[in-house]
C-alpha cells in the first residue's frame, strides 16, 4: 500500500487557518487533517475541499488529546510532510484580571499544544519535512497588557528556532512564523468605547503563503512584511524597557484603570 503523504493544520476553521489550508492544498499532498472545534466548520471545508480533508473536531488542550492523535497515526503510519501548528488564542487586559481558567487555558493552547503534536508526528516525518508554528511579533519582547498571549508566543518561537537546529540532522525544518496584526476574528474593532487601531496591519493571505514559502527554504523564522521586518529590527537595538514604554503609551487610553491616570 502506497505511504500517504499527509500535511496536519491544526485551528483550521477560520481567519489565518484558512489561508494555511489554501496553501497547503496546492502542495503534493494525499490528505490534509484539518483539526478544529467547530464541527459544522469542518464540514463545509469537507465538501470545499472534498475527499483531500480529513475533517477532525478536537479540543487540543484535552488530556487525552496527544494519545488520540499517536493513535491516528499509528493506524495509517502516514509522512506526515507538514505540521502546521496554528491554533491559538489571547486576551487584551491587564494580567492581574486574568482567572485560574484562563491562564491554563493560554499556557495549555499557546504553549503545550504545539510540542505535544510536534513529539506526536516526528516518528512519522522524513527529510524534506517541515514543522511550521504560528508564533507573533509579539515573541519579540514583553508585552504589557496581553503578556500571557506574548509570553506563550516567546516560548514557542525559541522552541521552534532551537528544535531547528535539532533536527537539522535529519533534514526537517521548523519554522517561527511571526506576524504582525493579522485581519481576521481575532482582533477586535472596539476596546471599552474606543476604536481599537492596528499598525502595520496585513491580510492574512500573505502571511500563509511566506509561511509556506520559508519553512521550504529551511528558514527558522518567517517575518511578513517590511513594517514587521523594521520592527523586528528596532526591538533588537532597542531597550526592552523603551519598547515596553512606547507601547503602554500607545495602549493605556484602551484600558479603563490606567487611562485616567497620569
Amino acid at each position: 500500500m502506497k505511504e500517504k503523504r499527509i500535511a496536519l493544520l491544526t485551528g483550521a476553521t477560520g481567519g489565518l487557518g484558512a489561508c494555511l489550508l489554501q496553501e497547503l492544498n496546492k502542495e503534493r499532498l494525499d490528505e490534509i487533517w484539518a483539526f478544529g472545534r467547530n464541527a459544522a466548520r469542518l464540514e463545509q471545508l469537507r465538501t470545499q475541499y472534498g475527499e483531500k480533508l480529513k475533517p477532525v473536531c478536537a479540543d487540543l488542550t484535552e488530556k487525552d488529546f496527544p494519545a488520540h492523535l499517536r493513535a491516528m497515526l499509528e493506524e495509517e503510519r502516514p509522512n506526515v510532510v507538514f505540521l502546521v501548528n496554528n491554533a491559538g488564542a489571547g486576551l487584551f487586559k491587564e494580567t492581574a484580571d486574568f482567572t485560574d481558567e484562563e491562564i491554563q487555558n493560554a499556557v495549555d493552547l499557546n504553549c503545550k499544544a504545539a510540542p505535544l503534536i510536534a513529539n506526536c508526528c516526528l516518528p512519522y516525518m522524513q527529510k524534506g519535512g517541515s514543522i511550521i508554528n504560528i508564533c507573533s511579533a509579539a515573541a519579540f519582547q514583553p508585552v504589557p497588557y496581553i503578556n500571557f498571549y506574548a509570553a506563550c508566543k516567546a516560548f514557542l518561537r525559541s522552541y521552534s528556532r532551537a528544535m531547528n537546529a535539532e533536527l537539522k540532522p535529519r533534514r526537517i525544518t521548523v519554522t517561527a512564523v511571526c506576524p504582525g496584526w493579522i485581519d481576521t476574528d481575532f482582533i477586535i474593532d472596539e476596546l471599552n468605547g474606543k476604536k481599537v487601531k492596528y499598525p502595520g496591519l496585513v491580510k492574512p493571505a500573505g502571511v500563509a503563503k511566506k509561511a509556506l514559502r520559508d519553512a521550504k527554504k529551511g528558514k527558522d523564522m518567517s517575518v511578513y512584511s517590511g513594517f514587521m521586518k523594521m520592527q523586528h529590527l528596532l526591538v533588537k537595538l532597542l531597550p526592552q524597557k523603551l519598547v515596553m514604554r512606547i507601547w503602554m503609551n500607545g495602549t493605556k487610553k484602551y484600558l479603563p484603570r490606567q487611562k485616567n491616570e497620569p
